[in-house]
């Protein structure tokens, strides 16, 4: 996929692969950071290797007082630019935002393809981006993101720049047309997606008419998700030890433990910095979270980040409208114990016991699932309620639908062949048998007494 448009033209364009460098501006004003600038500059590079970019050089920057001409010092710049000519890295990758007018003097001091990290993201998605919806997302994310790089003076690097997407960056001819261009696009994939929202929620009214409890994955990217949704469901998701190795959302149903029937959904991964535009591209996508009875934060309890990638999950989810305490239901499975020392196994697995919403697992090795399943079991039948059922001799499949989907409590049988029965329901499973029976009504109190 190409996002690129030089001179007023589009044509597509292959991976790209080469070399390149990566820059971590570490800014002093933003204060204490919640990462070691190590931390975020091998995610940066994990981000670069994502894409098929062969990192040759990386090095994180101080920076005391951002310029607005180049946001490096002057300084760094100069000596950048001969460790990068060394180096012979054809792109640079700077890990923090650049405004139109730093990326094209970065571009000019440099004399290579400058790109920030929303760019490189945005490269990423394009690149894994599967179904026409993720597509749609992406571009409509990829293009606003484009419209606002449309700048003069890019004439010395408009024949080094044809490449993949932002790797080639737009030209200096005709912006004004390109800028029509992209409105006129953006203006037909927003249509687009609209049709997307409206029919997911024709799919989300046609699942609670017989209504299956949803259960959605989040959680940053590389956790584990993908990887967790196949052994459940013996799913053929794309898992791999990348970043961003999942981008198109997948539902598949599943049964528990005590006969329920649930929907998983696996989602697109998260990560810091995310770009705004590209969470509201996929926000039609992310509803499902919205929606789901049950939100499970799959975490790298391995990682020596994971308390500040929670943060960032949570963060993204809270710009979604998903309230992340109180009425809303998460649990948060901490993945990949099986990278954990028997110490670091048995003090979290001591934490876990006294938090409910919380259960160590490995997907890899399948540690954990069948407590992790429970748990879920669990959170699902606290919103059982008791109901009284009348049924006749011949209504012998409805009683069968009770034993299947509810947990029958007391059966009285009649001399005349009528069945009494006790059952434990959701009120989700009450309302589909009552779609299923609808001649059958639960016996409310005085219906009771009179019995």
């Amino acid at each position: 996929m190409s996002f690129g448009m030089t001179g007023g033209s589009k044509g597509p364009a292959g991976p790209l692969s080469g070399k390149a460098a990566v820059i971590l501006p570490v800014l002093r004003s933003k204060g204490p950071q919640r990462r070691e600038a190590s931390a975020r500059l091998d995610e940066a590079c994990g981000l670069a290797r994502a894409i098929g970019l062969n990192v040759v050089l990386d090095e994180a920057i101080a920076v005391a007082r951002p310029r607005a001409a180049t946001l490096l010092g002057v300084g760094a710049v100069e000596r950048l630019k001969n460790d990068i000519a060394n180096s012979k890295a054809k792109v640079i990758i700077v890990d923090g935002s650049l405004t139109p007018i730093q990326q094209r003097n970065l571009e000019l001091a440099w004399n290579r393809k400058v790109i920030d990290r929303t760019g490189l993201i945005l490269e990423i998605f394009g690149a894994r981006a599967r179904t026409k919806e993720g597509s749609l997302q992406v571009e409509l994310a990829a293009l606003t993101y484009q419209r606002s790089r449309l700048v003069r003076s890019w004439t010395h690097l408009e024949r080094q720049r044809g490449g993949f997407g932002f790797l080639g960056g737009p030209g200096e001819t005709q912006i004004e047309a390109d800028r029509r261009q992209i409105d006129i696009r953006i203006a037909r994939i927003k249509a687009d997606l609209e049709d997307v929202r409206r029919t997911r929620g024709l799919h989300r009214k046609a699942r609670r008419r017989v209504p299956f409890p949803v259960i959605a994955f989040v959680g940053y990217t590389n956790a584990g998700k993908s990887t967790l949704f196949n052994r459940l469901t013996r799913a053929n998701v794309r898992s791999e030890n990348q970043l961003f190795a999942t981008l198109d959302p997948t539902m598949r149903a599943v049964s528990l433990s005590s006969g329920r029937r649930v929907i998983l959904s696996d989602t697109v991964g998260f990560i810091s910095d995310l770009p705004t535009d590209l969470v509201a591209a996929f926000r039609a996508t992310l509803e499902e979270v919205l929606a789901a009875d049950i939100v499970v934060h799959v975490r790298d309890i391995s990682h020596p980040d994971t308390e500040a990638q929670k943060t960032d999950v949570e963060q993204v989810l809270c710009e979604l409208g998903l309230e992340i305490s109180g009425q809303r239901t998460m649990i948060e499975a901490l993945n990949k114990i099986d990278l954990l020392g028997a110490a670091e196994k048995d003090a979290l697995s001591t934490r876990a016991m006294r938090v409910e919403n919380m259960v160590p697992l490995s997907a890899l090795s399948g540690e954990g699932i069948s407590d992790f399943l429970e748990l879920i079991d669990r959170r699902l039948g606290a919103s059982r309620r008791i109901y009284h059922y009348r049924l006749g001799p011949s209504e012998g499949a409805a009683v069968a639908w009770l034993y299947d989907h509810g947990e029958v409590i007391e059966r009285r049988q009649g001399a005349d062949g009528t069945a009494r029965i006790t059952v434990r329901l959701d009120p989700v499973d009450e309302e589909r048998f009552g779609h299923r029976h609808q001649d059958i009504t639960p016996l409310l109190g005085e219906d009771r007494a009179a019995e």
